[in-house]
């Protein structure tokens, strides 16, 4: 036998999941012999804090509440029969819904169906969805989707150009859980106004995802929206795809959304198992706290050797960094938690950042995504007896081996094929690791107070232009320094005020300086 001591190794360190076509890879992970030994009580701790959160443990003490996406796919570990229910009714609404509008029973008004589907959310409430599209859907979907998930004009207007005379066939789903979001609101005004403009009725063209009882849950009752889904306080934005957040899309899309959950499911069901060396996520976690010395030392560089998954290094951004970008520990000291996530996909980002990966900084590990399965039917030769499939696996085996060659760790997850049922098993793998990963490090990944603090500053700033905007209207002429003493505030901050009115107001100018303090702004009524 074999004593190649990468090939022992790899036998040693690889878990398989046979039925579900899955493995792990850690081999090219770099721990200390007794690492797994010194970590044990803490692995088992995590399994216990898993369980618990599983069991509808207050996982949010911000919002006194629980985190529930492990029922979303498995009701039956609901903690009561009526939010096993209500996980069923939900799903079996979004279902007849879409049938519905497939079969043109649920119309808009001009038109003998709906053809396109705008997506209006941000954050967890978009990344989802558009993971779901960009993995999952073919090219003639029963629904062309489109997304307003920002709050930027110019990206709200190169949408409605591509959706073009379409927008009379377009079904309007807005997601947010309070209603009060305010890109999200923002993309929704939008939306009504584009309707308006094409003499449209928009409440007719309207689908709310949102809270019960919340701001939009109640403007879309008021207005006569076609239809309101409810968006449980248990699910949060990060967590959701498998919530109506991302079933609703997903369904009037076509998904096969019985095999999503059943994988997310199976992967759950897998990951639950005590042998810490045949559970998958939290071998991950375990790897992800060696790799960064437990104190996010290495940033996370996700590869994906396939197309339809270039898009989930932007969704792990969020569920990794929202989850485990923490201040405080449990105990309340001061610990600067996180792990930085970044990538695109193989093998193209081989002819971007792999140069400074194997040659550069040694400040990351790389997590490679490897489907099995190249293409659906017969493939050209490229080459004699070779394929550009060939290729691609050529690429990630010859990328993993080289930055090993030069010492930089990293991880390969194996998928046979890709379709709802895997990408359901990744999501839930991740979604599982970053769960143990928080108990291994002692932090809560189920609350996210820095994005409540930029919002609140965001607010402030927007409480600024207005003030600086009826300064100026009733001052003729300001400095930044002047408006700022005027109105007590930072002369820099007020200056962004006014720089941004000279390019986004028809009555604001300005006469620049050798500096901005000496840029002179006024308003001209003409």
């Amino acid at each position: 036998m074999s004593t190649h001591p990468h090939w022992t190794n790899y036998q040693q360190r690889l878990i398989r999941y046979p039925e579900l076509g899955f493995s792990l890879d850690t081999s090219r992970m770099s721990w200390a012999e007794d690492f797994l030994e010194q970590m044990r009580p803490a692995a088992e701790g995590a399994l216990g804090a898993m369980k618990d959160l599983e069991q509808g443990a207050i996982a949010n003490p911000d919002e006194d509440r629980m985190v529930g996406h492990y029922w979303l796919r498995n009701p039956s570990l609901a903690p009561t029969a009526e939010l096993k229910e209500s996980i069923e009714t939900d799903l079996a609404a979004a279902k007849e819904f879409a049938a519905a509008v497939h079969a043109g029973e649920v119309a808009p008004p001009t038109a003998k169906r709906f053809r396109n589907l705008l997506l209006v959310g941000i954050g967890g409430s978009a990344l989802g969805p558009q993971l779901v599209v960009d993995a999952l859907v073919g090219i003639d979907p029963p629904v062309r989707t489109y997304f307003f998930d920002n709050t930027d004009p110019d990206g709200i207007d190169r949408v409605l150009a591509q959706i073009g005379d379409g927008l009379g066939e377009t079904l309007t789903v807005v997601v947010s859980k309070s209603g009060g979001t305010k890109e999200t609101r923002n993309g929704m005004l939008e939306a009504a106004a584009a309707y308006g403009a094409a003499g449209l009725e928009f409440a007719a063209h309207a689908v709310a995802v949102t809270g019960p009882g919340s701001q939009l849950d109640r403007m879309a009752e008021a207005q006569g929206w076609i239809k309101r889904f409810p968006m449980a306080d248990w699910v949060g934005g990060r967590t959701s795809v498998m919530s109506t957040v991302g079933l609703v899309p997903a369904t009037l899309q076509g998904v096969d959304v019985d095999a999503f959950l059943a994988g997310a499911a199976a992967m759950d069901e897998r990951t639950r198992g005590t042998d810490i060396e045949a559970n998958a996520a939290l071998m991950l976690a375990l790897a992800w706290h060696a790799a960064g010395d437990g104190r996010g030392a290495r940033d996370m560089v996700v590869l994906p050797y396939k197309d339809r998954l270039v898009l989930l290094s932007k969704y792990l951004q969020q569920l990794v960094m929202e989850s485990l970008g923490k201040e405080h520990d449990l105990d309340g000291n001061r610990v600067h938690q996180g792990i930085a996530v970044y990538g695109n996909k193989g093998s193209t980002d081989q002819h971007a950042y792999v140069q400074q990966l194997r040659d550069g900084i040694d400040n990351f590990f790389a997590t490679f995504i490897e489907v099995l399965t190249a293409r659906e039917g017969e493939s050209i030769e490229v080459d004699p007896g070779t394929g550009s499939g060939d290729y691609l696996q050529g690429f990630l085996r010859g990328t993993r081996e080289a930055l090993s060659q030069s010492g930089r760790q990293s991880v390969t997850i194996t998928v046979e094929q890709l379709g709802a049922r895997e990408l359901g098993m990744l999501i839930a793998l991740f979604e599982r690791a970053v769960g143990f990963y928080a108990s291994l490090v002692r932090i809560n990944a189920y609350h996210q107070p820095g994005v409540e603090a930029g919002k609140k500053a965001a607010e402030e700033f927007l409480r600024l232009l207005d003030q600086v905007h009826e300064h100026l209207k009733t001052g003729g002429e300001v400095v930044a320094d002047q408006a700022a003493a005027a109105l007590e505030a930072d002369p820099e901050a007020v200056y962004h005020c006014l720089n941004h009115m000279t390019f986004n107001h028809p009555s604001v100018a300005v006469r620049r300086g050798r500096n901005p303090a000496a840029d002179v702004f006024h308003w001209s009524a003409d």
